[in-house]
Order: structure tokens, then sequence, then C-alpha cells
């Protein structure tokens, strides 16, 4: 998604070219009134001028008649049904049936017009779910939940197909990582549901999901583990970061997605639509507990937690709790159900992990673990069961494929400890081993940031402002903060946040407390330390300790 101002065309006609030209194939373009959405012609006419056909998508909230002014001329559009025919006001009420009928039917007024004229010019449509921007009506009758994202899509879908319109996508999307992998996995089933010709293409992303090392794994884990399950047919990285640096990330994750099965198959013992971790029995090690309801541990190698012996005390966080050697570790091939058999007939539970070697997807392999050994037994995950034999694979196609594998796992229900093998250096693969834990939601030792990826809606420097806020808050431990850009993805995107800094008009900027706005119209001059100042009010403020030296 472009940046720029849409009514400066030359800026988005640039920003267009150079994002196809990074390999992007669709390109969406915000138009958030009918007066932007004009431009979108000039915008198009350019970009086809210059030779690209990459198709043009426009980004619509709230405005029913710049979605109409938009389909003129772009190849999409997307809608959120949360924001399209809706104004939020919070409300918390009981909705009879009849009244809810009356909704739906007020929606379909609003809704089914775009659909025809959609049809009638051969545009295509992508409906859009935003966890942090569900309607009143959903909220007080499903919640804030993944379930309530699929019955807002649907409640629009069943309107397009009322009018025998079937070009459109569905998308699921949200800042926590868990949430918008249920959702999705829960309208695949509903989809399912409701029948054959109900299989419409998803469109896959995590929003606000940050920039840096934090924004790639959070990207991996939500859309790495769909399409590692086979859900998916595009992907958009959110990152506050250049549009252009998104492009990379999309593409290595598509190319990291695991091929092949296990023959065998991987028994449901879980529940994909609902978090729940799975319950083994806590063992010790050194003095380390692990299972149960205890924290996922980190586990080096002897080789790794011998070359930063010495340093230990300038790593901070990025700790070694376990080394692979000292655990009485249990090495299985999943698909040997005598050796899985004969360790549950123990008496005492085991540590067990999938070996290293075998050519299996690592996804599948320790599922298909976790479903035949007894529950009592704990796991150590691992991000490969091919370690490299030297230096030479890319730190980006690493931490994806980390992300992807354990995060996933994680997000399951699944590991009691993990162990990056993929990254050679010690430093850093401990590093990738807590941020992976905490982008999951497993384990949170560092401040958490939401901040959405910037687009022309944008009322102030994302990138610059992000980085002040960092600079300013990241040593509180545990707390979370969203920076967005506006409020159109709502407040509900900050549910999880502690605080949030928020556009709110041009060098205005409005602070929330969760989701309720209580400093309103702080100039942008003066907004990082009035954030500081309702952290220190709310008893979540601590000085920041002596700085230590980055580990690799």
């Amino acid at each position: 998604m472009i940046t720029s101002d849409t009514r400066d065309t030359q800026a988005c006609v640039k920003e267009v070219l150079q994002l196809a030209a990074a390999g992007c194939q669709i390109v969406r373009i915000t138009a958030q009134t009918k007066k932007y959405a004009e431009n979108l012609e000039n915008i198009r006419d350019g970009v086809r001028v210059a030779g690209c056909r990459v198709p043009l998508v426009a980004d619509i909230h709230f405005k029913p008649d710049a979605a109409f002014e938009a389909a003129k001329w772009v190849e999409k559009i997307r809608v959120n049904p949360g924001n399209y025919a809706d104004k939020k006001k919070f409300e918390v009420r009981e909705y009879s049936d009849d009244q809810y009928e009356e909704e739906l039917l007020r929606i379909r007024e609003k809704f089914a017009p775009l659909v025809r004229l959609c049809k009638d010019l051969g545009r295509a449509m992508r409906i859009g779910t935003n966890h942090g921007s569900l309607s009143d009506r959903i909220m007080n009758r499903y919640g804030d939940t993944p379930l309530g994202m699929v019955e807002s899509a649907l409640e629009f879908a069943r309107i397009a197909r009322e009018e025998d319109y079937h070009n459109f996508v569905f998308s699921m999307k949200a800042s926590n990582p868990k949430v918008m992998i249920e959702a999705y996995r829960l309208l695949v089933a509903r989809l399912e549901a409701e029948g054959a010709d109900w299989n419409y293409p998803l469109h896959l992303g995590v929003t606000e999901a940050g920039d840096g090392e934090d924004g790639r794994i959070k990207s991996a884990i939500g859309i790495g583990s769909l399409l590692a399950d086979g859900i998916g047919d595009t992907v958009r990285v959110s990152l506050t970061e250049d549009a252009v640096h998104e492009v990379p990330v999309a593409r290595a994750l598509v190319e990291a997605i695991p091929t092949g099965g296990i023959a065998n198959g991987v028994r449901e013992n879980w529940n994909p639509f609902e978090y729940e971790r799975r319950r083994t029995e806590v063992q010790e090690v050194n003095g380390v507990a692990f299972g149960g309801l205890e924290l996922p541990r980190v586990v080096t190698s002897r080789r790794k937690f011998e070359a930063i012996a010495h340093k230990l005390e300038a790593m901070g966080d990025y700790q070694p709790e376990l080394v692979d050697d000292d655990l009485d570790l249990v090495a299985l091939d999943p698909r040997d159900d005598e050796a899985i058999s004969e360790v549950n007939r123990s008496g005492v539970p085991r540590l067990l992990t999938v070996a290293n070697g075998l050519e299996l997807p690592v996804i599948s392999a320790f599922r298909l673990l976790a479903a035949k050994a007894d529950a009592r037994h704990a796991i150590l995950l691992k991000d490969t069961l091919s370690p490299p034999n030297g230096a030479g694979t890319d730190f980006l196609t690493t931490l994806l494929r980390a992300a992807m594998n354990l995060g996933s796992l994680i997000c399951d229900g699944i590991g009691d400890a993990v162990l990056v093998q993929g990254e050679d250096a010690p430093g850093q693969s401990l590093r990738l081993s807590y941020n992976i834990l905490q982008a999951a939601g497993a384990r949170i030792f560092k401040t958490d940031y939401v901040a959405c990826p910037s687009c022309g809606r944008t009322l102030f420097n994302l990138q610059e402002t992000t980085q002040r806020i960092r600079e300013a808050t990241g040593h509180l431990k545990g707390v979370r903060i969203a920076v967005m850009g506006c409020i159109v993805n709502g407040p509900g995107e900050m549910a999880d946040a502690d605080f949030g800094y928020v556009g709110g008009a041009p060098g205005k900027i409005n602070l929330y407390v969760g989701k309720k706005a209580v400093k309103f119209n702080i100039p942008e001059g003066e907004a990082v330390e009035r954030l500081q100042d309702l952290i220190r009010e709310h008893g979540r403020w601590i000085d920041a300790p002596a700085k230590v030296a980055e580990v690799s």
C-alpha cells in the first residue's frame, strides 16, 4: 500500500512504479473521500502511460460515495464492513432478532448499490474485516472476537451473493497474530460449511505489525502459519517502514512455504479456533522449571553457550536458560509409533523433540508428535530439523522460517521450550528466540508496539514518531503501546494495548488508555512527553536502566 497523499499524482505514480519494480503484484491506494477518489483517474493514467499494468485497489473507509467514484478508475475496491455502513458509538445494547434484521436491511441498502456497480464495471472487491473496527452491532452480539470478525464479513458476502456477484476476496486482519490465525481458520471452516460455491480467495495480513525485526516476526507468525496450512491466495506485509521494504519480506514468506507432508497425517488434538496451551507436567533442570504453566524456556547449544558465557551480563534479557546437552532429551521420529508408545509407557514425564535430519515439514512433524505423545510429556520445539553446517544462510530467510515454524506451533498451544538452530550467531539466535515468543504472545519480556504501516490518511510521520516513542519507552517491560497514524482501524485495533498514540488531526495527537481516548488535540511536538506522563499517571513507568552493549 502506498503512503503518498492520494491528491499528489506524481508522488503516487512514482511510488506505484517503485513497488511494481520491487515485485509487488497488486498496489493499494487510500481514497478517504470522493475528492481523493477522483484523482485515482490521474494516478491510473500515469501508471499505465509508464507501461505498468499492476492492478490498483482503492482502500475505502466510512465513505460510500468515495467507493462509487473509485470504482470508475481502479480494478478493485476494498471495503471494511465495520466502517462502510456503520458509525461506531460504542453503545452497549441488546439487539432483538427483529432489530438485528433491521440493521442488516439498512446495510444492504448502502452496500448493494456498490456491489451492482462493481458487477457492471467488472471490478473486483475485498471484503476486509479488521479486528479493531468491528461495528457496534457485531460487538454487542459476538464480542471483540474472531467469530465477530467472520460474521461481519459474511454479512457483506451474503449481500454480494444475493446480487449474483462473486468477484470478491476476504481478509481477516488483526495486529495480534493469534487472533488473526484463529479468524482465518474459522472463516475457512464457515466457508466449507456453506458449500463448495463459497470457496472464495483469501488475502492474508497482520495489520499494524510494526517495524524492524519485530514487525517481520509478527508477520511471519501470522501469515506464515496460515500459508503452511494451505490457507491464503494473496499476502500483504504491513511494516512501519517505506512500503517498498514490505515486498521482499512478503516474497520471502511465500517462498518459505513448506512442501510435503506426513503420510499418516496429524490427528487434530487441539482446538484450531481458540488458543489453549497443551497441558504438560512441570519438569526441572538445573533449577529451571519448564512445562505446565511455566513460561516457554529458551534453549541453546553447548557450543553457543560456551561462546557467550563470558559476556552474559552484557546480554540483558537475552539469556540462555537451558543448554541442550544438559537435558534428558528424547529425540523421536513422529512416525515411529513404537518408539512413542515406549515413551508413553514410561512412568515419568519426559522432554521430547523431533530428531534432526528427518525430511519432514517442521510444523507437521511437531503437531504429529504432540498428537501421539501423552500430554504429560513436554516438547522442545526447533525452528529447523536441518541445522546449517556453517555461515551462509540469509538472516531474513532464517528469521522468517524460525518465526513461521516456532510461532505457528506456539499459537497452537504446542511447545514448552524453543531451540533456534538455523541461526549460527549465538547472541542473535537467542534474541530471535525471545522475540518470537513475545510476538506469539507466549512470553512478554520487553515493551510491545502495535504500529500501523502508514498510508495517505496518516496524520504524522509514522516512522520517525515510532522511533521517538521506542527511544522514550523501550525499557518498559510488559507495556504495550499502539502508534496509529489515524483512527480508521478503530481503537479496537488497540484492544490489547495499554496506551495509544493516535493522529487526531494534522499536527494534533490523541492519547488513549486501552480503547478510551483521554487526552485530545495535543501538539505533536509535545505528544511523546505527554505519553510518558500518561504512563506515569497509571503507575506503569519506571526509569530506564543503563544501556548495555549489543550482542550478536
